[in-house]
């Protein structure tokens, strides 16, 4: 099993930024793919950035490319999410995840489906 807590979530001003981490236990997660999600008040949950095992292959949403960093320190069994230029449009609950399957090294999952571990999720809120 692996056991995954985000932290650094909180209030941000529109043009703002914040950094998400997220420390995984339990199994090493060091081959794992990683990713971010996000779900607003009344939306569904949605894909935010996801990356593999290799750290060779990321991918973004649309709707964060060019503003927001995914990484990972396997030595500290880390995942980070950078926000920066924030919009009060990613105001959301932020989740971290990770995939264990094989094609996760080589590929970011990019589907909920696709990830088997889930963190409780941290809140940020973006004002004008």
């Amino acid at each position: 099993q692996v056991q995954l807590v985000e932290s650094g979530g909180g209030l941000a001003q529109a043009g703002g930024s914040l950094s998400l981490s997220c420390a995984a236990s339990g199994r090493t997660t060091s081959t794992y793919g990683m990713g971010w999600f996000r779900q607003a008040p009344g939306q569904r949950r949605e894909f935010v950035a996801g990356l593999s095992g290799s750290g060779k292959s990321i991918y973004y949403a649309d709707s964060v490319k060019g503003r927001f960093t995914i990484s990972r320190d396997n030595a500290k069994a880390a995942l980070y999410l950078q926000m920066n230029n924030m919009k009060r449009e990613d105001t959301a609950v932020y989740y971290c995840a990770a995939a264990s399957g094989n094609p996760w090294f080589d590929h970011a999952a990019v589907l909920e489906v696709q990830y088997n571990y889930w963190g409780q999720g941290t809140q940020v809120t973006v004002s004008s």
